[in-house]
């Protein structure tokens, strides 16, 4: 009797997390569908399968050849793999530093990067925007500033989530395995890339794949920064695609999905990190 009713509560909670799993990737499934079919029956049939005379490839086709999405795909990964590997190697750094050293000062600057998590790039992008135009990066009119005036601002968005995040998981590493180095002659950059990196990559893994992923989504800073054709991201191409394509809602399904595919790949394979990183990050954070 007492097992029957201790099945109950995990029974609701299946249920209620299986509705939430429904809301959440039924949206894509029905993006997914409608991408295959002919653009003049999705108003009218939007939710049957695509099958026999309904289905098509017009969509993607006619998505890749309107839009650069060669280019926009070469910006996004410079800008999202510049941006994820400063932010992981700064951030490492600076975490290692706050956790395993004692200086004045220490707590003051723990609490200014608790308190950047706390101000939204909408509060901060007209100041960085006059800084970076008054430097010669932003407004130029160059593809390869403009790409660097967006690549700034997103590492510092990145670096106080990724500072705390990194600062749990190192304070879980035994600093008896650093005291041996040490003794052995290892200075503070072997001890850190040599010990701390190793016991805490799922937590590196995990800061590495939320910046790829925030800059790769970020389209309120690439509005600001990147203007002209040649600079556009995928996001901002996708945005430019909505507001041109009117009612052809198979186009813009088509260009919805070749936006996620690198996002859906990425965490496809690399999920277990995810999981793993911020579950551990739980514990120690």
């Amino acid at each position: 009797m007492n097992t029957g009713i201790k099945k109950i509560p995990r029974v609701l909670t299946y249920l209620v997390l299986c509705f939430w799993a429904l809301t959440t990737i039924y949206p894509f499934i029905w993006v997914l569908l409608n991408s295959f079919r002919k653009k003049g029956l999705i108003l009218s049939d939007s939710f049957s399968l695509p099958l026999g005379d309904s289905f098509t490839w017009d969509n993607y086709i006619t998505a890749w050849q309107r839009a650069d999405f060669k280019n926009a795909y070469l910006n996004s990964f410079l800008i999202s793999g510049t941006v994820t590997v400063f932010v992981v190697i700064i951030a490492g750094l600076a975490a290692y530093g706050l956790v395993r050293y004692r200086f004045r000062g220490r707590d003051f600057l723990y609490s200014l990067i608790m308190a950047g998590m706390m101000f939204p790039v909408f509060s901060t992008i007209i100041p960085v925007f006059r800084l970076e135009v008054m430097l010669g990066i932003a407004g130029t009119g160059r593809r390869w500033l403009s790409l660097l005036a967006v690549i700034l601002p997103q590492i510092a968005g990145n670096l106080c989530f990724a500072i705390i995040i990194l600062m749990g998981f190192i304070q879980s590493v035994p600093i008896d395995l650093e005291e041996s180095a040490y003794l052995d002659g290892c200075n503070v950059f072997q001890i850190y890339f040599y010990i701390i990196i190793p016991a805490a990559k799922s937590s590196f893994a995990t800061v590495a794949i939320f910046a790829f992923l925030w800059s790769y989504n970020d389209l309120f800073t690439q509005s600001f920064f990147l203007r002209y054709p040649q600079e556009r991201a995928i996001t901002g191409l996708l945005n430019e695609i909505s507001s041109q394509a009117g009612v052809n809602y198979g186009l813009m399904a088509s260009s919805v999905v070749l936006v996620l595919i690198p996002v859906l790949i990425v965490y496809i394979c690399l999920q277990k990190h995810i999981i793993k990183g911020l579950t551990a990050g739980a514990v120690k954070g």
